[in-house]
Formats: structure tokens, C-alpha cells, sequence
């Protein structure tokens, strides 16, 4: 058997051997006209060319609608932080179309109550402290400090003019027409806010599924645990920003009407409340606001008035604000510093709101993917 094997084998030969492939630089082989092409720079550049042409088109795209976006932006932070009530609704068992009614009736019934009960008070208290603004403009020009600054720059004199020139009005609002064109466009933006805040929160749920279904099934249930712990976040931040205003509003009415200015003290303590949901600088605002008029008003009051101030910034700063926001964001204060001027200088007070709960989103997406992964190498 083994000799007809070999003698098979030695009749046929040995087996072919495959034909050697050429080696790429070799002058005999031609390249192919299509890999030429597809190397060719004219054809690299046009399509780099297309790609910036493109890209350009679209950004201006973006850009024209910037405004809906923002408003889209905001609705959607709304109803993010309106949904731990219809949550907490929820769990007492109430379906949520219900829920979501019942929280947009309290939040309409308590903006009304604002209006109906605050806004004649705000608008007197404005009223007062606008005619007694002149009494404080000569009680500031008999100071001999100021007296000393104003004669060397001429400060008062400016000041006065600029104010009581005919161009003022124009200037800052743009006349009447400019008034009405800005009153109409805050309403219609607060209308598309209210309908698009109800509309988020109504389908949230429908919206988070949706969303989550782009994820890869292997890795769905932790994409839909990083959203829901954000969305989480992003609502506590909000009730926790609202609770923080209120406590320093109700605290300067407070003050306002134990230290004698009780003819200021409801409009103030409205611009302090309205103020302190700036992040940073907003606390600092509303204390500047009271601590000049009360010393426009008397200046030991105006001095009550700046001990006040320091003493509750630093309450808010080290005791309620830490105690509030533990709950939602785990943040470092530079972090928040740096987030929030970062949002101010994007979209001014809209971008200082939405820049903390959005540093604490990517925070936690770095925390718990990134960092990981990073560990696992």
C-alpha cells in the first residue's frame, strides 16, 4: 500500500504551489486606476470642502433657531423639576394624568395668587421708592464724601444727565414700540413655555422610553438607570433652588419689617426671592438692592441692613444651601463657580440656572462610565 502511494506520488508530482503575490512596489505590476482616484488630492479636497460647507449650513441652522431652542431647553428643566410632585402624586395613588393636573393647578394657583395678591403691593412699594429716589440723589450730593469724588469726576452731574436726557427712554427700552414688542414677545415665550413645560411633563415617561430604546439592549437597563438618577438630580436641584429663594425672601420680609422699612419690605423681599435663583451672584444682587435703599432711607437702618446681609450669606452659604443641594447635586464648589460662569457667559441667566444641574449630570456620566472603563484597562 505504502509503495503504490509512493509510486502514485512520484508519477503525479508534487503539488502545486500557489502563485507568489507581487510585492507592492513592484515597477512591472500597474496600480489600479480606482485606487488613484481615490488617493487623488483634488478628490480629498473637495470632499473636505463639502464636509465645511455642510457643517457651516447646518450650524447657521442651528444658530436661527437658537431661541426656540432655548425655550425648548427650558421647558424641559421645568418639567424635569416639576415631575418629583407628580411623582410623589403618583405613589399615593393617583394615575399620572391626574397627578399632572393637580400640580399644574397648584403652580397656576399660586402664580395667580402672586399676581393678584403681590403685584399691587410690588407696584405701590416701586411707585414710593421711585419718588423718593430724588430726595436720596440730594442726600447722597450733601454727603462730603461723595461731594469730594463728584467734584473731581463730575459724577452726579453725569449721572443726572444721562437719566433725565430726552434719549433715556429710547436707550434703554427702545420707546414705546420697543416696550410693546418686548412685552409681547416675554408673553408669547412664557405661552410656549407653559404649553410646552405641560405637554414634557404629561409624556415623560413616553419620552424617557423612547429615548432609552436607542441604547443597545446588552447595556439598556444602565443607560436607564444613568438617566433616571439624572433626571433625578435635575428635579431635586430645581425644588431645591426654589426652596433655598423662599427662605431668603421670607427671611428679608422679616427683617424688612422688624428694622422699620415696611413701605419697602414686600417689593424688596419679591427682588430679593427672584434674585436668589441666580446661582452666585443673585444673593449678592438682592443684598445690594436693600442694603443702598436703606441707606438711601436712613443710614443706620442701611447699616442693620449690610450686617444683615453678610451674616445671612454666610447662613445660606455654609448651612442651607449645603443641607439643600446634598440631596441633588454632588458638586465641588469650584465646580460650581466654574459651571456657572461658564452658563452666564453662554446664555447670561438661563445658561447660569441650567449650568449647574447639567455639571452634575456630566459629573455623574464621568464617575460611573468613565472612570470605570478607565480603571478596567
Amino acid at each position: 500500500m505504502r509503495g503504490w502511494r509512493a509510486s502514485r506520488r512520484s508519477r503525479t508530482g508534487p503539488p502545486p504551489r500557489p502563485p507568489r503575490a507581487p510585492a507592492p512596489d513592484d515597477p512591472h505590476i500597474p496600480h489600479s486606476p480606482v485606487d488613484v482616484d481615490r488617493l487623488h488630492p483634488f478628490r480629498i479636497g473637495f470632499f473636505l470642502a463639502l464636509g465645511a460647507l455642510l457643517a457651516w449650513w447646518l450650524g447657521g441652522l442651528i444658530l436661527s433657531i437658537g431661541s426656540i431652542l432655548i425655550l425648548v431647553v427650558v421647558s424641559m428643566f421645568l418639567a424635569v423639576g416639576l415631575n418629583p410632585a407628580v411623582e410623589w402624586l403618583g405613589r399615593r395613588g393617583l394615575a399620572r394624568s391626574v397627578a399632572v393636573l393637580v400640580v399644574v393647578i397648584v403652580v397656576l394657583a399660586a402664580v395667580a395668587l402672586f399676581l393678584v395678591a403681590l403685584v399691587p403691593v410690588i407696584a405701590d412699594q416701586v411707585t414710593l421708592i421711585a419718588d423718593n429716589a430724588p430726595k436720596w440723589f440730594k442726600e447722597l450730593q450733601s454727603n462730603s464724601q461723595i461731594k469730594d469724588v463728584d467734584r473731581r469726576y463730575h459724577v452726579i452731574a453725569k449721572v443726572q444727565d444721562a437719566v433725565t436726557g430726552k434719549n433715556f427712554g429710547t436707550a434703554v427700552f427702545g420707546g414705546v414700540v420697543g416696550v410693546g414688542i418686548k412685552l409681547l414677545s416675554f408673553l408669547a415665550n412664557t405661552f410656549v413655555v407653559v404649553v410646552l413645560t405641560l405637554y414634557f411633563l404629561s409624556t415623560l415617561p413616553k419620552v424617557k422610553h423612547s429615548l432609552y430604546r436607542f441604547a443597545p439592549a446588552s447595556r439598556r437597563d444602565r443607560v436607564t438607570d444613568l438617566g433616571d438618577r439624572i433626571l433625578h438630580s435635575v428635579g431635586a436641584y430645581v425644588s431645591g433652588a426654589f426652596f433655598v429663594a423662599m427662605a431668603a425672601g421670607i427671611s428679608s420680609l422679616i427683617f424688612l419689617l422688624v428694622v422699620g422699612l415696611h413701605q419697602y419690605a414686600v417689593a424688596l423681599a419679591a427682588v430679593v426671592t427672584i434674585l436668589d435663583v441666580i446661582p452666585m451672584i443673585g444673593a449678592t444682587l438682592g443684598a445690594v438692592v436693600v442694603t443702598a435703599i436703606g441707606f438711601a432711607t436712613d443710614p443706620l437702618t442701611g447699616l442693620y441692613c449690610l450686617i444683615f446681609y453678610i451674616l445671612y450669606q454666610q447662613f445660606e452659604n455654609y448651612v442651607i444651601y449645603p443641607r439643600v443641594m446634598s440631596r441633588s447635586v454632588d458638586l465641588p464648589g469650584s465646580l460650581i463657580v466654574i459651571a456657572a460662569l461658564i452658563g452666564a457667559s453662554l446664555l447670561g441667566v438661563i445658561g447660569a440656572l441650567l449650568a449647574i444641574p447639567t455639571a452634575a449630570a456630566l459629573t455623574l456620566l464621568v464617575r460611573e462610565v468613565l472612570v470605570p472603563r478607565q480603571q478596567a484597562r
